[in-house]
């Protein structure tokens, strides 16, 4: 195995807000990835910063009296207390807001300018008079201005309540949220970065050489490299808080613009604290870089970036890791429900960080699919596995052997130590691909055994027999030798938890080819207990906490707001109307005759000469392809659909059609025409699955 030198980093958290657990998808996959890194012996180290520019930080600390450095002290101190709540290790933690950060903004810059890159558009926006400001669309509230709608208070790009989207100056009265006054149509210079001018080289960057998960690449390829790609507005006029542009007075660079650049800056701390050379991180073949983000700036990270880093001379990176978003109990987060859950609020509630690590490992693969936090399977989950599998080895067999320790010589154990030896580069490729679901699996069959082991050799019985203290202490050898394999498997995703086993084993674990040689003959420390069990009532007094904190509801001040129904869910009676129920049952067998099955879409094509029709190319996994005619083509763009996963009627009868052959129907609601809306199942479900 070659030793290779990492950098990682994960997307810098904005300085207006704390974490949530939401966040923590995200740093705690970094942790766990960079730790698997370093157990492996390669030298990694891990990057991130706090986001300190922009509107949004300027008007807050405006509100609250004080300066922006203050601001962003406090968060800083904030963040840095809840990761480290989780364990999460940063090689360094910086800002944006940092002279190393500025000096670098200054040189992509002038790589960017002297490329031919940079050109300047007026650009007219509403502006607050009171404020003195530019008005982002979050900043802007007034009427829905769809004549069929004009729902009122709805914020300046898109409709909550009939989805339109729009720009801020369409609104109907529009209005300041900063101020409440009514803004201004004004127009200021802004700077763009003419990306289109590398559109050839980035479609070969994002289609080629593994950088992307496939269906991110599809996605780009699909839905912006299919077009010439707009101008990037890389600028906003003052008052701004920001680095200001050297060659623009009086103009600012954009958030997006010095955020990436952030990870460079971080990197400049630490090789300044390290007597490190910057240029073999960011200039340097023999260097791997490693972004791990979300999917809502995938755009940012796979085609503004990597175009900055290629103008300026820097490396690109090796790999963008993406994932889903955080759902709790299948919905979004809600501050209403409780489940909108602050890091501070998890871990104030006593609730172990090893336990949401432990999960989210566990949901966690190398796809883009979104996670859902199911609070009683996380009970079942935490209980189940790491206390009643792998924590329960220890806890049956450590005091039996605190006097004696463990045998001289490892005694026979039919194989199950080699057997999981031979485990080892399995569950490492699971980790190294981000397959952290696999490497779970994977690592909890070996506690199956090993639990099994226990149960067949009984080692409270031999206990009870002095004669049998030798077998006593080999049974406690071989099920402790587990134990420990095991959590040399799990470190990288419990390292609180390595450590205390390492403290029981009087030899801390620091390298990942410990799992391949049993100890002997060494002491055992008094056992200390090492996990507790998670009980539903912590988890509910979390939820409960989340709804008291979250802001109360005012009345409502409007007519229309008045006339609202009280539930929150605005259903009405129109779809039933538009197509009643069928007065006809049908039996169970009726129903089992039809195969649903979940599949994903590989392709999806328009449908020369047909006004309805899109084409899907449907994958269950395990077969070959099938063709679909669907009639979704008036709601649905086939780049969109690319990568998603659908229900389809997989034994309906092959339809011949003018097209071709049609092999099922991908199953949908809606009333017809741009109200077609495609099922799709929860996160965790597999094509090929079948639909009950």
């Amino acid at each position: 195995m070659t030793d290779r030198r990492i950098l990682v980093t994960s997307a810098l958290p904005y300085a207006n807000g704390h974490i949530h657990l939401g966040h923590m998808v995200e740093y705690i996959q970094t942790d766990i990835w960079v730790r698997f890194q370093k157990l492996r012996g390669h030298r990694c180290i891990y990057i991130c910063a706090d986001d300190t520019h922009g509107t949004a930080i300027m008007i807050r600390a405006r509100q609250e009296g004080r300066s922006e450095e203050s601001l962003i002290a406090d968060m800083r101190e904030s963040h840095l207390r809840d990761f480290t709540g989780f364990e999460i290790s940063f090689d360094n933690y910086g800002s944006t807001n940092s002279e190393q950060t500025r000096k670098i903004c200054h040189a992509v810059w002038a790589a960017l300018r002297k490329s031919g890159l940079i050109v300047e558009h007026d650009v007219t926006q509403l502006y607050d008079p009171v404020e003195k400001t530019f008005l982002a669309d979050r900043f802007v509230k007034g009427t829905c201005p769809n004549p069929e709608c004009h729902a009122p208070d709805q914020y300046g790009d898109n409709c909550e309540k009939c989805g339109s989207t729009y720009s801020p100056a369409d609104l109907i009265n529009p209005v300041s949220t900063l101020s409440g006054a009514t803004p201004e149509l004004r127009t200021a210079k802004h700077l763009f970065v003419e990306i289109e001018k590398l559109h050839g080289w980035l479609t070969e960057w994002t289609q080629s050489g593994g950088h992307l998960q496939t269906e991110i690449a599809n996605y780009l390829k699909g839905h912006f490299l299919v077009d010439p790609l707009r101008n990037w507005d890389v600028s906003r006029p003052a008052p701004y808080f920001g680095f200001e542009i050297p060659d623009s007075p009086g103009n600012y660079w954009y958030v997006w613009f010095d955020a990436p650049i952030g990870y460079i800056g971080s990197t400049a701390e630490w090789c300044e604290r390290n007597g490190e050379n910057l240029d073999d991180w960011w200039k340097s073949s023999n260097t791997e870089i490693h972004h791990f983000i979300g999917k809502d700036i995938t755009y940012f990270h796979t085609l503004f970036w990597p175009a900055m880093l290629k103008t300026a001379g820097l490396s690109l990176p090796e790999k963008v890791h993406i994932h889903g978003f955080l759902n709790v109990n299948g919905e979004k987060m809600s501050k209403t429900r409780g489940t909108f859950i602050q890091a501070s609020t998890y871990l104030g509630h006593h609730l172990d960080p090893s336990y949401l690590r432990y999960y989210y490992a566990s949901k966690l693969g190398n796809r883009v699919d979104d996670l859902d936090l199911n609070l009683e399977e996380f009970v079942n989950k935490i209980n189940s596995d790491l206390v009643g599998k792998v924590v329960n080895l220890a806890s049956r067999t450590a005091r039996f052997v605190e006097e004696a320790g463990l045998s001289k010589v490892y005694p026979d154990d039919g194989g199950l130590f080699a057997e999981a030896a031979a485990q080892s580069d399995a569950i490492a490729a699971a980790y190294e691909a981000c397959d952290f679901n696999g490497a779970m699996r994977n690592i909890m069959s070996l506690a199956d055994k090993a639990n099994q082991y226990v149960e067949q050799t009984a080692p409270w019985t031999l206990r009870k027999v002095a004669s049998k203290a030798a077998e006593l202490q080999d049974v406690c050898t071989v099920t402790l030798n587990l134990f420990r394999q095991i959590i040399i498997y799990l470190s990288p995703v419990l390292p609180k938890l390595a450590k205390q086993v390492g403290e029981l084993f009087q030899k801390p674990i620091s390298d990942w080819n410990e799992s391949q040689t049993p100890l002997v003959g060494t002491r055992v420390s008094k056992f200390e207990h090492l996990m507790k069990r998670v009980e539903l009532a912590q988890v509910q007094a979390m939820i409960e906490a989340g709804q008291q904190s979250a802001p109360e509801t005012t009345a409502p001040t409007t007519d229309a707001a008045a006339a609202a129904p009280a539930t929150p869910w605005n259903d009405g009676p129109e779809p039933l109307a538009h197509e009643p129920l069928v007065a006809e049952h049908c039996s169970i067998d009726d129903f089992t005759k039809i195969d649903l099955r979940v599949a994903r879409v590989l392709a999806a094509n328009a449908v020369v000469g047909a006004d309805k029709l899109l084409q899907l190319t449907l994958s269950m996994g395990g077969e070959g392809t099938r063709n679909v005619f669907a009639g979704i083509k008036s709601a649905y763009k086939p780049e969109d659909l690319v990568g998603r996963l659908v229900i389809f009627c997989a034994n309906l009868a092959p339809r011949k059609m003018k097209f071709g052959l049609s092999e099922g129907m991908v199953l949908a609601a809606g009333a017809g025409g741009q109200e077609i809306y495609l099922l799709n199942p929860d996160s965790g479900a597999k094509p090929g699955q079948r639909v009950h």
